[in-house]
């Protein structure tokens, strides 16, 4: 399969970059608001404009930071994006003039020599036109009056770029043979493991998830520092683990409701919630110097009741008081009693250590999660259950339990028919949870147990017709 070429979105703050990599993403994957600085970590999708492909990276704008340490990451992570572009937008406000930043911006973009295509947003109407010369003062030839909102403009910036893939085509003709070969290299590596896990990296503001995220990659992919919010939007990177392939998300910290006030930071939760629902498994990261604090059960209580595989890397273990781990466990099971046995990794993100021991427990519960278990097995544990601590009475009669299958897995889902299934009390179904659990050797991932009234279908004689 031939690459497809990079586009990257260049401008400063407030000028429509994100609405622009929405609008060629066909889906909204960055956060729009109208506060300057929302993009902070750069995100990459899979883009399309009529007939042409693309990679379309979202970028930060390169002024306005409330810190040094800010400026520094964003500006290196930005540098080193212009460098692996194919083609560069760079992007204007067409209502306002030009600024300093963005001549300075200009001036490192002329000196690339990549192609390029000025676009000025923000252009609907005869309003939106009226600076519209005063960018030519960059020396990046002539700007493309454009509305990303509205989508506006968007065929004369297909006309700009569809020279540059036509070039790009003629090239890929030449080394087609070369592509063949690697593509059957890509195929063999991959087949084993084409499904890719998506694991979501969650906990409370800076607890070191972006931390984990980087010492996970290898590279400094997203931002990082000791002030809170860091990260302000949900950030999917592919990955590979272990001939795992894997699309690894960093996302918001999570605080308390009561306590979010700004509407960014709502819709950041939000769309950190989200994750958390689209998740195959989620690492709940923890601060040892403050773990299990109430909001940390509130967000493993979260990840269990959408039924996602839950793992806990308990964060900053190399400088904690080590003599509070059993406790920690202890308190553990004792608040989560619904996934008994959820693995927790002592690790510091930061040394980078046992980084190998948190993702060989990730790979384990998301076997555990897809497992599928015989439904012959399954009645055998059902009758041994029975016999060690029998139904309850309803009645003069003691409630039948008649047969249980598994109906699906992500997580592991059961039916159990019983002759009442509403006189079954919520301790004997706590039983027959923990009992499966034991049983199965499915420890820390939720399971679904319904319980149904009906015949056995599998009984002789039974039609489900009847």
């Amino acid at each position: 399969m031939k690459a497809l070429l990079k586009l990257v979105i260049l401008g400063r703050p407030n000028v429509g970059k994100s609405t622009l990599f929405n609008r060629l993403a066909g889906r909204r994957l960055a956060i729009v608001h109208d506060q300057p600085g929302v993009t902070r970590d750069w995100r990459e999708a899979e883009g399309r404009l009529a007939d042409l492909r693309f990679h379309i990276c979202d970028t930060a704008g390169l002024d306005g930071f409330e810190s040094p340490e800010i400026k520094e990451q964003i500006t290196q992570q930005t540098n080193q994006l212009i460098e692996k572009a194919d083609i560069l937008l760079f992007m204007l406000d067409g209502r306002e003039g030009i600024t300093s930043s963005e001549e300075m911006l200009a001036q490192q973009a002329r000196l690339t020599q990549k192609p390029l295509a000025l676009i000025a947003n923000k252009c609907e109407g005869k309003a939106g036109r009226e600076n519209l010369y005063d960018a030519y003062r960059l020396g990046l030839g002539d700007p493309i009056p454009l509305s990303a909102e509205h989508g506006e403009g968007l065929d004369d910036l297909y006309q700009a770029l569809a020279p540059y893939f036509k070039e790009a085509q003629d090239q890929d003709q030449n080394d087609v043979a070369d592509e063949a070969e690697n593509q059957a290299a890509e195929t063999l590596s991959l087949s084993a493991h084409a499904s890719p896990l998506r694991l979501a990296i969650v906990g409370r503001p800076n607890v070191g998830k972006s931390t984990l995220m980087n010492a996970l990659l290898g590279e400094s992919r997203v931002l990082t520092g000791d002030q809170p919010g860091m990260t302000r939007d949900a950030v999917t990177i592919p990955w590979q683990y272990d001939q795992q392939n894997i699309q690894l998300v960093d996302t918001a910290g999570l605080r308390r409701r009561s306590r979010i006030e700004e509407s960014l930071e709502k819709f950041a939760a939000h769309r950190s919630l989200v994750e958390i629902r689209y998740a195959n498994v989620v690492v709940l990261v923890l601060d040892s110097h403050d773990p299990l604090n109430k909001q940390d059960l509130t967000i493993a209580s979260q990840v269990v009741e959408e039924g996602r595989a839950l793992v806990i890397a308990l964060n900053k273990w190399d400088s904690a008081d080590q003599r509070e781990w059993h406790n920690i466990v202890y308190k553990l099971g004792q608040s989560l009693p619904q996934v008994k046995g959820v693995p927790m990794i002592p690790i510091s993100a930061l040394k980078k250590r046992n980084l190998d021991k948190l993702m060989n427990a990730v790979l384990r519960i998301y076997g555990l999660w897809q497992y599928r278990i015989s439904t012959a097995h399954l009645n055998q544990w059902l009758g041994m259950a029975i016999e060690r601590h029998p139904p309850p009475l309803s009645g003069s009669t003691r409630v039948r339990l008649k047969y249980v299958t598994q109906i699906k897995t992500r997580p592991p889902t059961f039916v159990l028919f019983a002759s009442k299934p509403v006189e079954i009390p919520d301790s004997y179904m706590r039983y027959l949870m923990t009992s499966l659990r034991e049983t199965f050797d499915l420890p820390g991932i939720p399971l679904r147990l319904l319980l149904r009234k009906g015949k056995n279908p599998y009984q002789p004689g039974h039609s489900k017709d009847k």
